[in-house]
């Protein structure tokens, strides 16, 4: 039973770390004026020294193959992680409306926590949502992350 929560069961998200977010926001004005879309992942929140449970959202990542426009963003749902680590959805809204469309709606089925941005894409610019489409807080956690710079950082007796 242990397992099957915590692969099925609802997950509960504690925030969403600053470099993050602050990644989404810059990701969406580089592709403005069409939609951005990514997937939310996370961290279980322990490892950043909270306490409590759930998860800290970590990363953003892009799906191979979605397409976009000024008006829609589609991605293939069977490239979709299908793990615990997945935590909900991300996108643009190019004419800054913070709010889930109808299409929206239809696919926050899946994940915790989906979040909107708006143009121009400050700090303030997004909102967060449940599953329903009602509006959620979602914490930003001011947490240190890996530093990827180092990830092409080997050499041939690495490998």
């Amino acid at each position: 039973m242990g397992l099957l929560r915590r692969l099925f069961g609802p997950r509960r998200v504690r925030g969403i770390a600053a470099d993050t977010i602050e990644f989404a926001l810059e990701a969406a004005a580089d592709t403005h004026p069409n939609e951005y879309m990514g997937m939310l992942r996370g961290e279980p929140a322990s490892e950043f020294g909270i306490e409590g449970g759930g998860y800290v959202i970590t990363d953003v990542l892009v799906i191979p193959a979605t397409e976009s426009s000024p008006t829609s963003a589609t991605v293939r749902s069977n490239l979709i992680p299908n793990d615990n680590h997945t935590l909900g959805s991300i996108h643009s809204h190019p004419n800054g409306v913070l709010r889930p469309s109808d299409e929206d709606l239809q696919t926050f089925g899946q994940g915790v926590v989906h979040v909107i941005m708006g143009a121009p894409y400050d700090d303030g610019d997004w909102r967060a949502f449940d599953r329903q489409g009602e509006p959620t807080e979602l914490e930003v956690l001011d947490v240190a992350l890996d530093d990827p710079g180092d990830f092409f950082d080997f050499t041939e007796a690495d490998l």
